[in-house]
């Protein structure tokens, strides 16, 4: 496979696939992240610089350099929940795809181990998870564990659907599948999240309704409110609670409307949150579709229609580039490529959206593959590119967003074929 992928052809994103998994096997899905810097032992030394200017620089510091100092710093590869809950539904794509029991047993195995890294019940009282590290924002210091919107939907949704593989895995197994495999605990927790989201993240402030991004935080950016209310409404429509699907449609009206007229959304609220970037953009995206789907209602299709416009013209070019901003192409980053993916196939869907994911992904492999090593760069800017291994940001992303890819092509093609 290693050399398949190093023979000096364009390198095919199905082995490629297969690499980023061996490489997170091998690592028992344990790495950096762009933002770890203050899990340093130096800070074991001196706790309270872990908070303020130095804090925040330290982190900015390891995030924007190209070189990898966390060795020499005591800072050690570890899981992060949201990057393990990527690679359980990377495996559930490649296990419905392929029918290979033991990308069941390892997702199950991941999906036992978040199971024990919930956030504390008895301060949050429902299913929830944050980071593996205290994060020093410029706005707020968030310490390790506490629980944020994104990372606990994106482990609700790899709990619930693993639940799903489950059970219809249950139904049509054969003789040598004797034992059942329990999945109830997946979803109670997948589906406990949307409570934590509903009872301690909901926030009214001025004269916005929106899930905020961690609790007791008031800053109203969109694509946190929307997939909170995307798992909300998700939830809601599961367990018939009509309280929760309503609430999740007054909460993305919130964001349709402070949608731009040309279809775009800034970041947030706040002054140095008007940017407009590409996967925040695919993540309201697939947030609005969700509810769209859950609660079965046509009445956000103009947004996504013109959302999805804005998309595909402003955030791409003619060779496949994912640009991050809508006005600069820089930094190239896989979160971007990754999330077009997901964008294109889910929310569009069309004959050109296919066509222009296709060039997205062999542009990634073209640009953005370091073929020694069969990883991706973190980022590439005008005259620096960032090399280092990025398990939850880049990785992880990468593996779930090329098996997705994978089964939709293996569908597609049986369609063609009937």
């Amino acid at each position: 496979m290693t050399d398949a992928i190093n023979s000096g052809q364009l390198p095919d994103y199905a082995l490629v696939s297969q690499a980023l998994l061996a490489d997170a096997k091998r690592n028992n899905f344990a790495g950096y992240d762009p933002f770890d810097g203050l899990n340093s032992s130096l800070f074991t030394l001196v706790p309270a610089l872990r908070k303020g200017i130095f804090g925040l620089a330290w982190i900015q510091f390891h995030k924007r350099s190209p070189l990898n100092f966390r060795p020499l710093c005591g800072i050690n590869k570890a899981r992060n929940p949201k990057g393990v809950a990527l690679f359980i539904l990377g495996l559930l794509e490649d296990f419905q795809r392929t029918a290979n029991s033991e990308l069941l047993t390892e997702a199950i195995a991941l999906a036992d181990w978040l199971l024990t890294q919930q956030s504390d019940r008895n301060e949050w009282l429902h299913a929830c998870w944050g980071y593996h590290f205290d994060w020093n924002a410029r706005a707020f210091f968030v310490p390790k564990g506490k629980p944020n919107v994104i990372t606990t939907i994106y482990v609700a949704k790899s709990l619930y659907a693993l639940s799903e593989v489950i059970e219809s895995f249950q139904q049509r197994k054969s003789e040598q599948q004797p034992q059942a495999l329990p999945y109830a605990q997946y979803r109670q927790a997948a589906l406990s999240a949307a409570d934590f989201i509903v009872e301690t993240l909901y926030t009214e402030h001025e004269g916005r309704c929106f899930f905020a991004y961690i609790p007791g935080e008031t800053a109203f950016v969109h694509n946190a409110s929307l997939w909170g209310a995307a798992w909300v409404a998700f939830a809601g429509s599961k367990l018939g609670n009509t309280a929760y699907t309503d609430l999740a449609l007054q909460v993305a009206w919130q964001s349709v409307r402070e949608q731009a007229v040309d279809g775009s959304w800034v970041y947030g609220s706040r002054h140095h949150h008007q940017f407009i970037d590409g996967f925040h953009t695919g993540y309201n995206l697939e947030a609005l579709d969700m509810i769209r789907q859950a609660i079965e209602t046509n009445e956000f299709d103009d947004a996504i229609a013109r959302g999805l416009a804005f998309y595909k013209t402003e955030l791409f070019e003619a060779d496949g580039t994912a640009k991050y901003y809508h006005n600069n192409r820089y930094p190239l980053d896989m979160h971007s490529v990754a999330q077009a993916v997901f964008t294109l196939l889910k929310v569009g869907g069309s004959a050109a959206d296919q066509v222009l994911a296709e060039k997205v992904i062999a542009w990634s492999l073209e640009n953005m593959l370091i073929p020694r090593s069969n990883q991706f760069v973190y980022q590439k800017n005008e005259y620096l590119t960032n090399k280092i291994n990025y398990i939850r940001w880049t990785q992880a992303w990468v593996y779930f967003a090329f098996a997705f890819y994978q089964r939709h092509q293996q569908a597609q093609s049986v369609v063609h074929h009937e």
